[in-house]
């Protein structure tokens, strides 16, 4: 089985609905009031980092109408659009953004390298309940939404988790919090 890093933006008060402002969320793109070049060097290097991308339908659906008209010079988007992208659907029967493939939950275990999953706030319950996280990245930004979904929101599986770095990511009091699971 391959390494699974979920990787989030939320706020102080745990939620991580529509940072960028594409849902129509009424507080969505939060994360645009804290632009910094040393949190997107960090993105960059995440993703680079990665083989794949594993994502629920809803975060899939966003990043399939985003992602394949993009352009950048440090490849990013090249990046995102190559990448072999998994969606965890039961809906989903013919994805059309390049190198998506169709998955069941239970075959989540089958897949091999470095797994990132963004978003996906229904996906990351099940894949905790199955213990099939190896990481949790979450890039907190310091603003208190007060609603929203939650990234561990009730009914999400208990979990003890272990700091392995905690580091500030520009002057806004952005910080990055790395955990693993206690196993």
């Amino acid at each position: 089985m391959g390494k699974i890093t979920v990787a989030e933006f939320v706020s102080l008060d745990g939620v991580m609905e529509d940072p960028g402002g594409a849902e129509g969320y009424k507080h969505g793109g939060w994360t645009f009031k804290y632009p910094d070049d040393e949190g997107m060097k960090f993105k960059f290097d995440e993703l680079m980092e990665h083989d794949a991308q594993l994502l629920g339908r809803v975060t899939y659906d966003g990043f399939s109408k985003a992602w394949p008209d993009m352009k950048d010079d440090a490849g990013f988007a090249d990046k995102m659009n190559s990448m072999p992208k998994y969606v965890v659907s039961t809906t989903l029967r013919e994805p059309e953004w390049n190198n998506s493939h169709v998955i069941a939950v239970d075959d989540v275990a089958g897949l091999d390298g470095e797994i990132l999953v963004n978003g996906s706030n229904t996906l990351v319950p099940a894949l905790m309940e199955n213990d099939l996280v190896d990481e949790y990245r979450l890039m907190v930004f310091p603003t208190v939404l007060g609603r929203g979904k939650n990234l561990f929101a009730d009914g999400s599986p208990q979990a003890d988790l272990k700091l392995t770095d905690c580091r500030p990511v520009g002057p806004d009091g952005v910080a990055v919090m790395v955990y693993e699971p206690v196993r």
